[in-house]
Order: C-alpha cells, then structure tokens, then sequence
C-alpha cells in the first residue's frame, strides 16, 4: 500500500516549479539554530525523498549548509525551495511550496533542544532531539 501523495508546488515569483510524487503526508518541524536562522522560525516541512523534479531549475541557487546537507532557494525571490540530504539526495521541502493543507498531518518536531521559549505548537507530537535524530541516523 502507498500511503504517499503528489503534488505540485511553486516558488513565491513563480520562476520555479517544482514537481513532488513521493510527498510523506507528514509534516515536521525543525528547531535546529540552522533552520531558524535560514528562515526565521521553525522549518515546516515535508519529506518529498528523491522523486523530485524541478522547472526553472536555472534560477535555483544552493547553499552547502553541513557536512551532509545543502539548501537549495529561487535565485529571484528568495524562496525557501529544499533542504537536500547528500547521501540519499532526499529533499525536505517546505510545505508551503504545495497547497496540501488537509493531506498533512503534523505529527514529529526535532531539535526540540534547540527550540527558543518564545513560540510552541499545540499539536500533540513525536519530539526528537539533535542526538536522538543523529543516532537514528547513524543506526540505518
């Protein structure tokens, strides 16, 4: 049984499209200091793993973040387009991008270390810290 959805999504100027046919319907949140700071709060985001393809690719600049992860952003508006594992090549894309507001389900926060006191979700949710993301990682 696949449990996973397609969809398409776009940048804020439109200059990139982007189409997803493996999404998890599982929206997460990172609270690592990375995240936060690459966009000003918490990344929201969706594991659309490697079945990515991009429109409008030319316009698509991409950052090495880490060790073992880069960022990818439209070149024209800024957009928020992919985090992007360098192992696997799975994206982690911003839910925004996708008009999927009822498939998603908010289910997994990590880095909750690392979350300021200033915000929280009422959602009731897994919750990782960095260790625990990184030993599970490293358990695979």
């Amino acid at each position: 049984m696949n449990n996973t959805i397609d969809a398409k999504g776009r940048c804020l100027c439109g200059a990139v499209e982007v189409k997803a046919t493996a999404i998890e319907p599982k929206l997460g949140a990172c609270h690592c200091s990375s995240c936060r700071t690459w966009g000003g709060g918490p990344y929201l985001s969706i594991d659309c793993k490697t079945s990515v393809s991009f429109t409008g690719s030319v316009n698509i600049s991409v950052y090495p973040s880490s060790e073992w992860a880069e960022r990818g952003f439209c070149s024209t508006c800024g957009s928020h387009l992919f985090y992007r594992l360098l192992q696997s090549g799975d994206h982690i894309m911003p839910a925004g991008l996708f008009n999927l507001d009822a498939e998603l389900d908010f289910d997994h926060q990590v880095f909750i270390d690392q979350k300021p006191s200033y915000y929280c979700f009422s959602n009731e949710t897994t919750t990782m810290t960095g260790a625990e993301l990184f030993a599970q990682f490293s358990d695979s």
